[in-house]
């Protein structure tokens, strides 16, 4: 299913428009220096990335940085298939002042490519 989330007064600042992907519904992913996992629902899903909203004093916004790349795990939204674990790359971290997700930054991310669940094997 697509969804055009482009508005007729609403200025896009994206080069492309933007569509739903409905492949993924949430991700996960550990930081070295933290002792947990985070887990994130996936929003603005677009072709070529995705957003996660972030809470402002979150301690994930302390260990990541535009340009770091993690591998991610990603849960399908049909709940049935298999997660994915793909390299995802940070591109964009913004905050959000007055908008829906006042109080917490939108983290832009975009896939780079797949990666094996044991990266020791092949």
């Amino acid at each position: 299913m697509n969804q055009d989330f482009n508005k007729p007064n609403q200025k896009e600042n994206r080069g492309e428009v933007r569509t739903l992907v409905d492949k993924f519904y949430s991700l996960e992913f550990s930081i070295k220096a933290l002792a947990h996992v985070f887990q994130f629902r996936i929003w603005n899903i677009s072709e070529k990335g995705m957003c996660i909203i972030v809470r402002e004093d979150s301690t994930v916004l302390e260990h990541i940085k535009v340009g770091d790349t993690f591998k991610m795990k990603y849960y399908p939204a049909d709940l049935l298939g298999p997660a994915e674990y793909l390299e995802t790359e940070v591109r964009h971290i913004t905050k959000d002042n007055h908008g829906r997700f006042k109080g917490h930054n939108l983290l832009g991310l975009l896939i780079l490519g797949k990666q094996s669940v044991d990266e020791n094997s092949a």
